[in-house]
């Protein structure tokens, strides 16, 4: 069906999370999804499909970067009719009211990346979130009284950068925080007319001394989960 993908035809729901790390999706279908099979395991990005309160629900892991999640969402959606996508990442905080273990709805995604520019050389086009996803998402939060966030992020190309000062003055214009993924992620889905939506979990923060430990990013964050199945069932 497609490139990176080994999935068949049918394997793969129209209603999928997206994690950055294929382990953090084998968790979500071992712990949320109700007779999960593994659909994927080409190049190690696993995917699975199984049920979450009787409705069909993918889960696949997207790689870190702009131009790794870039591949698996256009597969998604082209090759295999996928209409919602939600980003299910960590993020790091560029601001000091938003703190580690928090969420982050991102209402919008700037970005460093020239992909999007690349096909649209003339124009600065705004990369946002579906309004229906990211609204049920947070009222959902809010019902479950979640510390969250909405507004604007930044999605990065380079995670180690010199431009890191920059980033955190950007923090104090309002953007609650950097991650790698979203920009793409929403240019895509405005490019396919589905819907998308990213929900963070603060991981670290870049202007306070907070952080969490790989173990905890891969198997603790799980409010982000729950928000974002609710959300896909909607």
């Amino acid at each position: 069906m497609s490139i990176h993908i080994g999935a068949k035809e049918g394997d793969i729901a129209d209603k999928i999370l997206l994690p950055g790390d294929p382990l953090r999706a084998k968790f979500i279908a071992e712990n949320f999804l109700e007779d999960a099979v593994c659909f994927n395991e080409i190049r190690g990005m696993l995917g699975f499909t199984g049920t979450y309160k009787g409705q069909s629900i993918s889960v696949m892991g997207t790689g870190m970067g702009m131009p790794s999640i870039s591949i698996y969402v256009n597969e998604l959606i082209t090759a295999y009719g996928v209409k919602k996508l939600i980003r299910v990442g960590t993020a790091g905080s560029l601001n000091k009211e938003v703190h580690v273990r928090d969420l982050v709805l991102a209402q919008a995604a700037g970005t460093t990346s020239s992909m999007i520019k690349n096909e649209w050389p003339q124009y600065d086009l705004p990369q946002i979130a579906d309004f229906a996803l990211l609204d049920k998402a947070y009222h959902l939060a809010q019902d479950m009284q979640l510390t969250t966030h909405v507004g604007s992020v930044l999605s990065i190309d380079a995670f180690y950068s010199d431009f890191t000062e920059n980033n955190i003055k950007l923090g104090q214009m309002g953007i609650k925080a950097v991650e790698m993924e979203a920009a793409a992620l929403y240019y895509l889905a405005a490019k396919h007319g589905v819907q998308a939506l990213g929900i963070m979990t603060i991981s670290d923060s870049l202007v306070a001394d907070e952080d969490t430990s790989a173990q905890e990013r891969q198997n603790t964050f799980t409010d982000m989960m729950k928000i974002g199945l609710e959300t896909l069932i909607s």
